[in-house]
């Protein structure tokens, strides 16, 4: 099946992206093939400069901007890691950026964005309301929209991440990745299926306001209430006009599973405690789907850890057990 962004779009794009980010590590990981009962290996990305897998698709986007639109600048609808991401990459060539982003964005994330250079725009309640101010920009200033993920230069920047998990787990059965708008998961399903077609992808995501689930599940992108989440990366739609993320997600990703805010904290707090790594949310889903039995293994199995930019003060409420999530007690 013919993919609009293919296995070669992943290798031209690690090309283009060398010496701008980090290759990271994938390693064993003891307590997760005990409790598994296979062997399982986590793929580091959250030790990635800026902290996130973002970096990569951000990176290889810039690099494909011609020479009049850098010098208008790039705009971008952002829940934090996508902006942070291109905040650094714009940075590097010397590029305005303008970073969209709504109220529920943690504030530790916006103001690393600041730090970075970027021009900061917070937009209502929801990810819809932060691109319409995009949309806006892209009128008025003739700003490059840089979206977050649907998008071939994006998506082929993630896949990147396949390229390296095959490389160091060259017979995985599985993958576990994140699933919010779908560019991770639709760039490393290509980049694995395009070198081991047999091997399972299976996306993660949280229960509440998980959009690219309810789509694959309606059969068509659709909408859903945007609701806080320890998983506030994975937060956002996949939008109504989506033109790649949906169609690869749902030729693609073998299964999708999704967690409890509870489930997601306890993820969190074995990264801690039996990994030794600080992740946010977002990037610990995969451990915590383990953890909550929520996926069938066969074999070796790769867990994505996607980033560590959590607010630090309720990364230690989760670790020391003083967090609990009101929203389930309701």
């Amino acid at each position: 099946m013919m993919q609009p962004v293919s296995l070669a779009d992943i290798e031209a794009a690690r090309r283009r992206i060398a010496g701008r980010i980090e290759p990271t590590a994938t390693v064993p990981s003891a307590s997760l093939s005990e409790i598994a009962g296979v062997p399982v290996f986590l793929k580091l990305e959250h030790r990635q400069t800026t902290g996130s897998f973002k970096l990569r698709g951000a990176s290889n986007a810039i690099a494909q901007l011609s020479a009049a639109e850098k010098a208008r600048g790039v705009v971008a609808a952002s829940t934090g890691n996508h902006g942070r991401a291109l905040a650094h990459a714009a940075r590097l060539k010397g590029v305005r950026a303008v970073i969209c982003m709504s109220k529920l964005v943690p504030e530790n994330k916006v103001a690393e964005i600041r730090r970075l250079g970027a021009e900061i725009r917070i937009v209502g309640g929801s990810q819809d309301d932060a691109q319409d101010e995009v949309d806006r920009l892209v009128g008025t200033d003739g700003l490059a929209m840089v979206p977050p993920f649907d998008d071939a230069a994006v998506v082929a920047g993630q896949g990147t991440l396949g390229l390296e998990m095959i490389e160091a787990v060259p017979t995985a059965r599985t993958v576990l990745v994140q699933l919010s708008g779908g560019g991770l998961a639709a760039g490393i399903a290509a980049a694995v299926k395009g070198l081991l077609p047999s091997t399972r992808i299976v996306g993660v995501s949280m229960q509440r306001g998980a959009a690219m689930k309810a789509s694959l599940d309606a059969g068509r992108p659709v909408q859903v209430e945007e609701l806080p989440t320890l998983a506030d990366s994975l937060g956002g739609g996949i939008g109504l006009a989506n033109r790649l993320t949906f169609q690869m997600c749902k030729n693609l990703l073998d299964d999708v599973v999704l967690l409890t805010e509870a489930e997601i904290a306890a993820g969190i707090r074995h990264a801690y405690a039996a990994e030794r790594e600080v992740v946010e949310g977002a990037g610990a889903v995969g451990i915590a789907a383990i953890l909550a039995g929520k996926v069938r293994l066969d074999g070796e199995t790769v867990v994505l850890v996607s980033g560590r930019n959590i607010d630090m003060d309720l990364h230690r409420g989760i670790v020391c057990g003083s967090w609990a999530d009101a929203t389930e007690a309701r």
